[in-house]
């Protein structure tokens, strides 16, 4: 019997001792601040329609459309004196127009990967600190100057015919039902 109770203060004194020891240890080591990820601490802003205009040898040869999402840091947000979709604005038009390798007629050699990581250093060098997390691309689209031609006239045809009448080629219904 004697031996079983020296084996549970044994016990226990070793556990008392390692949580000592953990505790000890965790108030001695240099926290690290956390990064925030998609499951908290960020906000998540939506951007209206971006449309920039594409300029080749001198003239208009498309427009750049783009509906962007990003992730900011609430507090950091609060401390900017012009809004972040303004800056963001800002710097997606910069960098289209600072990139002529990006070629929108050759879709598929376009990098999104290149176009969202250099929105999102562009946006935080320009602050001047790590403001947006990601840059995520909700829409993105070129559209050459003849298709934007090609809509709009469909688009004013559709207006000018005279709306189909629901009932063409149905009878007339009877007057005065007896």
């Amino acid at each position: 019997m004697i031996k079983f109770v020296v084996a549970a203060f044994w016990i226990v004194a070793v556990a008392i001792g390692s949580v000592y020891y953990s505790f000890g240890v965790a108030q001695n080591r240099p926290v690290e601040a956390a990064a925030p990820g998609f499951l908290g601490g960020l906000d998540y802003v939506k951007t209206e329609v971006i449309s920039v205009p594409i300029v080749r040898s001198g003239q208009v040869s498309g427009y750049f459309l783009a509906r962007l999402v990003y992730t900011i840091e609430t507090e950091q947000a609060k401390k900017l004196v012009i809004p972040a979709e303004a800056v963001i604005t800002d710097e997606v038009y910069s960098y289209l127009y600072a990139n002529p390798q990006i070629d929108f007629q050759k879709r598929g050699s376009i990098d999104i990967d290149a176009i969202r990581n250099g929105i999102l250093k562009s946006v935080n060098d320009r602050i001047g600190a790590p403001l947006i997390h990601d840059v995520l691309v909700e829409q993105l689209d070129y559209l050459t100057k003849e298709e934007i031609r090609a809509n709009s006239f469909r688009a004013i045809a559709s207006e000018q015919r005279p709306p189909a009448r629901k009932d063409a080629g149905a009878p007339e219904p009877a007057q005065g039902g007896h």
